[in-house]
């Protein structure tokens, strides 16, 4: 490795000042002289401390602009123990990253609350147990300051391997109702029942759910909130009516054939995501079925899948970019508290966008 204080040139040597052609970047010794003030002034004026005359702060800033000093991220972070970089991690294959329009929406949202920081956004994918196995080596070795960790599975090691590491960390969407770690979720089961409910309003009677992947809690509270308006509208239970899937556009494809083979009188159907409403739709066309005379449907997320379906399709709408703002947010708390702030389990209110397929 370069010892990069044998390789720079000395104050007061040719080049020294900013403007010359040497490629010098002024040293926090040479604002200090300029300035006519010790260099650890001139640090309290960069780190905004208090503690600075506002004819000093005027003297220090005049020569930072004069110099064209640029003060060393690296080095300030060192100092500190950070590194000034957080990772957002999604335990999830790359495929259905690039799929899926929630994920683009937490990281908008994540990316608005870092746009006034410092902080430097990682994004890493840990789908495979290899993936996990370098993530954790890379967490070990100190290389960012938190973690945001979004499509969380209920057997998933990451949230565990993150406590043992003691770094600071935030969730999208809880393990489980007693989640031990900060976490960001949207009220899913709500959001179950206000769909259901809808769909009971219009007046059909045969109802039924694709879910998502049942070792996601998100996913079991909104098979929970579709059994409890199902219940709440008088209408009989049926496990036939209740099709698991994956999140994914082929599995509401597989979901929706299954379904229909099942129970063909059904009238209705509430998918876990605007991607499977997507693929369910699709088979009902082959069907014959019309949206939504023949059957109603509605999907969850209200993304731009829904909006641009044909019907244009109702949904469930979760505030996603509001999801990965608050995320970010509270992750920065944390990093600043340096494990001493409080992990709250924050949930955000859902809301039903009732468009042409119901």
């Amino acid at each position: 490795m370069v010892d990069r204080r044998k390789t720079g040139v000395r104050a007061g040597a040719p080049g020294a000042r900013s403007g010359d052609r040497s490629g010098h970047r002024p040293t926090l010794e040479e604002v200090a002289a300029h300035a006519g003030v010790g260099r650890g002034t001139v640090s309290r004026v960069i780190n905004g401390s208090p503690r600075v005359s506002d004819a000093t702060r005027a003297a220090v800033e005049a020569a930072v602009a004069e110099l064209g000093y640029v003060p060393n991220r690296a080095a300030r972070a060192l100092a500190a123990n950070r590194t000034d970089a957080i990772a957002l991690v999604v335990p999830e294959p790359e495929a259905r990253f690039f799929a899926e329009p929630y994920f683009s929406d937490i990281v908008r949202g994540v990316g608005a609350a870092l746009a006034d920081t410092d902080l430097q956004l990682l994004l890493t994918f840990a789908g495979s147990d290899r993936e996990r196995r370098r993530l954790a080596q890379y967490l070990a070795a100190d290389r960012v300051d938190g973690v945001l960790l979004v499509s969380v599975h209920a057997d998933d090691p990451l949230p565990d391997l993150l406590e043992q590491l003691t770094i600071p960390a935030v969730i999208s969407g809880r393990r489980s109702a007693d989640e031990p770690l900060a976490a960001v979720d949207s009220d899913n089961t709500e959001g179950a029942r206000a769909a259901v409910g809808h769909l009971v309003s219009r007046g059909r009677r045969t109802i039924a759910t694709i879910t998502g992947r049942l070792d996601v809690y998100g996913a079991q509270c909104r098979l929970d909130g579709y059994r409890e308006a199902v219940d709440a509208a008088g209408l009989p239970s049926d496990e036939r009516l209740i099709a698991p899937a994956d999140f994914t556009e082929e599995g509401g494809r597989r979901a929706m054939r299954a379904l229909l083979e099942r129970r063909p009188d059904l009238d209705a159907v509430f998918a876990a995501s605007d991607v499977m409403a997507a693929g369910a739709r699709q088979v009902l066309r082959e069907a014959g079925r019309r949206i939504p005379d023949d059957v109603a449907l509605i999907g969850f997320d209200d993304s731009a899948v829904a909006r641009h379906m044909d019907p244009a399709l109702t949904s469930v709408r979760q505030p996603i970019e509001e999801m990965g703002r608050t995320m970010a947010g509270l992750l920065i708390q944390q990093i600043a508290a340096r494990g001493t702030a409080d992990r709250p389990q924050m949930v955000l209110p859902t809301e039903l966008v009732v468009r042409d397929s119901s």
